[in-house]
């Protein structure tokens, strides 16, 4: 059996054993069955209406059982499938067999775990295989300021799914969340360079910003540029390309190695150097045009220097990493027209669609023996592909 997610990992609030985060009818369901000694054994089934999915959640679900049932979860018998698992629309994820007077006030948190961690994992998985189209590129997860704080942890923990799913290992290839909160169920910690509100904190100077980083944070960091805050990409790549090599001659400091440049236009913006290509429409945001312009021109810049030399290896050995407005289908017409890129930072695309679950109760015990017992229009689905989950 695959391991599953330690609840130890988990802080889980104490109170969802009373109720308090649930829809209150099933709280009111809870009472009534207890006030009439009206005990049902009964089976019920969870699935979602997605096809293509990345399961994620039901690690929380469980252990949101246990923490809340306590001893009484033994008398329940909970099969499942696991983190991570591909699955189909309709497909079950999860039965829970017992008496059901012991459970109806935790539907929602189960549900509304695998929910958000599925959404999440889901676009994590779709995005990270378009980026690896042609070869394994780093897809780095920054959508911490897209939702309240307290989301963080277990969204990383999807992202870190995700990636194990299409058989990527998350700590290695460059692959990174962006808050330490992030990594926390799975023991990693945030990555991260130069926002804009460092280039702008010395007066817009992306160079003077970029060599104060190079001089003050963890050599061990990569050093990565933020070039768009002029609007003029190819510019200020040159700029802080020269500067950086510059120091890097002078010193010999490895810190001051410029191991690439990120493009983060707004998409209502078109970049000085796209201008003169446009057309009858207008290239926004970081695009093809604008990668191919900020590629070309560091390729020049080599060039003009010996080939084999330090300069003409510095300049070489730049990347373009791309973010802003990312999202699975931009990043695979990228890897289709074979884009430049070493990098794409994702952000509110991750949190994309609806992976809505839904909890039936399907059978019923009567007389040592499954009856059906679900709504019009539901059925017991059975799913080999589950495990018992103790």
């Amino acid at each position: 059996m695959k391991k599953r997610l330690d609840e130890k990992i988990l802080d889980i609030d104490p109170r969802i054993a009373d109720g308090y985060y649930t829809d209150v009818y099933f709280n009111r369901t809870k009472e009534i069955l207890e006030k009439d000694n009206h005990n049902p054994i009964v089976r019920m089934q969870v699935f979602q209406k997605n096809d293509d999915t990345c399961v994620c959640g039901i690690d929380e679900a469980i252990a949101i059982m246990k923490n809340a049932l306590g001893d009484d979860y033994k008398r329940l018998t909970v099969k499942a499938l696991h983190d991570g698992d591909m699955i189909g629309a309709h497909e079950t994820v999860m039965t829970i067999e017992g008496e059901y007077k012991l459970f109806p006030h935790l539907e929602t948190l189960i549900l509304g775990a695998m929910a958000r961690r599925t959404r999440v994992a889901t676009n994590v998985y779709r995005t990270v295989r378009s980026a690896s189209m042609k070869t394994d590129k780093p897809v780095l997860f920054f959508p911490a300021r897209f939702d309240i704080y307290q989301a963080q942890a277990g969204d990383g923990y999807a992202y870190d799914i995700a990636l194990k799913a299409l058989g990527h290992d998350p700590k290695t290839g460059g692959n990174g969340v962006s808050t330490n909160a992030q990594g926390e169920w799975w023991g990693s910690v945030g990555l991260g360079t130069i926002p804009h509100a460092l280039i702008a904190a010395y007066e817009g100077d992306t160079v003077k910003a970029t060599l104060k980083f190079a001089e003050y944070i963890d050599p061990k960091v990569k050093r990565i540029a933020l070039v768009d805050f002029e609007n003029d990409c190819v510019k200020t790549t040159l700029e802080v390309a020269d500067a950086m090599l510059e120091k890097y001659l002078e010193t010999g400091d490895k810190r001051y190695e410029l191991f690439g440049v990120r493009l983060d236009t707004s998409g209502t913006m078109v970049d000085e150097s796209v201008k003169p290509m446009m057309g009858a429409f207008k290239p926004t945001g970081v695009n093809e045009e604008l990668v191919m312009n900020v590629y070309n021109a560091l390729q020049n810049r080599a060039e003009q220097h010996e080939q084999g030399s330090t300069e003409y290896k510095f300049y070489l050995g730049i990347g373009i990493i791309v973010s802003g407005g990312f999202t699975s289908e931009k990043i695979e017409r990228f890897e289709k027209k074979e884009m430049p890129v070493i990098a794409y930072g994702v952000g509110s695309s991750m949190f994309n669609g609806s992976f809505d679950f839904t909890a039936d109760i399907v059978s019923i015990m009567k007389n040592n023996e499954w009856v059906p017992d679900a709504k019009v229009g539901r059925r017991y689905n059975p799913n080999d592909r589950m495990e018992v989950a103790r």
